[in-house]
């Protein structure tokens, strides 16, 4: 399948059309965080499924005083090639299910993929929770048993990411809308994430917490119509999606990249925990 047609969303029922084709890898991405981890994913899983705990496995570095950081190029080729992913296999990518935070993790690391150069991936709608809500379709218990590829020969997508220099050129010029994911408390300079050296937002960022994307009691985001509302206020141009640790803001660049097909659609994986380590970078306060 082209990138075109193997992008953003797939159904548990595509899914299960698709199980025992050999250019298929599934990654249930399952952490102690958000579903059991590990042990959840031994006690059921999608059939072929392969466990990459989203955060013990490296997905996010920290380097220096900020815990989101993107790795290594050869920690990331190792990384997916022990995976068993290949340039041609398409990938599915399977959370739990169970919160917006748990569907951002999903976010980051289709993120990363793509940002590699992979083309071919899409996040299984509702997770494992709306996979195994149907007794009908099979659910496989037992270890991880990847079957593992070389290291994944990395082709940097350089427009996907933002770095804290590129935000600073966005947030003077203007010429990209920022976009903070973050609750209000967050935005408004009230708390702080922990690494964060100061409070506030990137002067001009437009609030659009993450969670408001995304439909708590049925474990998936909301309908489309919902999700084209909710952005509208972002005006047409280059975005640069951000958040503490650039973990919540890759569901709001999953949205407006994956879902409603806008193009210059940037990641500051960095976020406010790298933009706050230099004391010269701007912070805002207060209500925007």
């Amino acid at each position: 399948m082209s990138a075109a047609e193997f992008a953003g969303l797939i159904s548990p029922e595509d899914l299960a059309g698709r199980l025992g084709d050999p250019r298929l890898v599934v990654i249930d991405i399952r952490s102690l965080i958000d579903g059991g981890g590990k042990a959840a994913y031994e006690a059921g899983h999608v059939p072929g499924a392969v466990h990459s705990d989203y955060v013990a496995d490296g997905w996010r570095a920290k380097i220096g005083g900020a815990p989101g950081m993107l790795p290594s190029r050869d920690h990331l080729a190792e990384l997916v090639g022990r995976l068993g992913v290949k340039p041609p296999d398409d990938v599915v990518i399977v959370p739990a299910g169970v919160s917006a935070t748990d569907f951002a993790a999903a976010a980051r690391v289709y993120w990363t993929l793509k940002l590699i150069g992979h083309g071919q991936q899409a996040i299984l709608d509702g997770g494992f929770r709306a996979w195994s809500a149907d007794p009908a379709r099979p659910v496989e218990s037992g270890p991880s048993a990847p079957t593992p590829a070389a290291p994944y020969p990395v082709v940097m997508q350089q427009r996907l990411r933002s770095t804290a220099d590129a935000t600073m050129i966005a947030a003077k010029s203007r010429l990209a809308s920022l976009v903070d994911a973050r609750s209000a408390s967050y935005f408004n300079g009230e708390e702080k994430a922990p690494e964060a050296l100061r409070a506030g937002r990137i002067p001009g960022a437009l609030s659009h917490d993450y969670t408001h994307g995304f439909d708590a009691e049925a474990g998936r985001l909301k309908p489309l119509g919902d999700l084209q509302t909710l952005f509208v206020d972002v005006p047409k141009g280059p975005v640069v999606s951000y958040c503490n640790t650039g973990h919540t803001a890759a569901l709001n660049w999953f949205v407006m990249s994956e879902i409603l097909g806008r193009d210059e659609v940037a990641l500051y994986e960095g976020s406010m925990t790298d933009w706050t380590q230099d004391p010269e970078r701007p912070v805002a306060t207060g209500a925007g």
